[in-house]
C-alpha cells in the first residue's frame, strides 16, 4: 500500500521559509517521479513541482520558480520543498504526490 506523510508545515511570516518533507512507503520510491501540488482555501488543486526518479530533472509552476526547490533522498525514501520568499499566497495545504496518490497534506500558513 502507498503511503506518503508530509510534515513541515506551520506558520510563517512573509519572506520566511519552510522545508517540507515527505515520507514514502508501500513502493519502490526510486522508480517513480514526485511532485508536490497544493490547496489554498476555496480553491482546487495545483500543481507546484514535479522531479523525475533520479533527481535531475525538476519543473515548477511559474507562481513557485525562483523560490521553491523540489529534492529527493532515494536513500531515504523521502521527497523534499524547501520554500523560500513565501508569500500569503502561498498559503495552502501542500500535499506530496505520486501518480494518482497523495499524503494528507501539511497546512502552511503565511500571515504576519
Amino acid at each position: 500500500e502507498v503511503q506518503l506523510v508530509e510534515s513541515g508545515g506551520g506558520l510563517v511570516q512573509p519572506g520566511g521559509s519552510l522545508r517540507l518533507s515527505c515520507a514514502a512507503s508501500g513502493f519502490t520510491f526510486n522508480n517513480y517521479p514526485m511532485s508536490w501540488v497544493r490547496q489554498a482555501p476555496g480553491k482546487g488543486l495545483e500543481w507546484v513541482s514535479s522531479i523525475n526518479n533520479g533527481g535531475g530533472f525538476t519543473s515548477y509552476a511559474a507562481s513557485v520558480k525562483g523560490r521553491f526547490t523540489i529534492s529527493r533522498d532515494n536513500a531515504k525514501n523521502t521527497l523534499y520543498l524547501q520554500m523560500n520568499s513565501l508569500k500569503p499566497e502561498d498559503t495552502a495545504v501542500y500535499f506530496c504526490a505520486q501518480g494518482d496518490h497523495q499524503g494528507q497534506g501539511t497546512q502552511v500558513t503565511v500571515s504576519s
